[in-house]
């Protein structure tokens, strides 16, 4: 079974929400372009959102892929989780 992209979108959003130093507004579109440390996610933030990623999506994130360009903001998290569900 896939999951769909919007799906995917969703977790993601959840996760990163629950992490932010701050609330970020529930109202309006979450902003997916945004760089994540400016929403709060610091660099220890940054490491339990990797870990929390892989059992969210049961993924192994291989070590290659962990660089600061596919977590720079949701979207670019999107598509590595994305590409790591479509090579299993």
């Amino acid at each position: 079974m896939t999951m769909s992209e919007e799906a995917v979108r969703d977790r993601l959003v959840g996760l990163v929400r629950g992490l932010a130093a701050a609330p970020i507004a529930q109202d309006g579109a979450f902003p997916v372009e945004r760089q994540l440390s400016e929403l709060g996610i610091s660099s220890l933030k940054m490491v339990n959102l990797m870990l929390t990623i892989e059992g969210e999506f049961d993924i192994a994130i291989p070590p290659a892929e962990i660089t600061p360009e596919n977590f720079h903001s949701v979207a670019t998290i999107e598509a590595l989780v994305l590409r790591t569900l479509a090579a299993r």
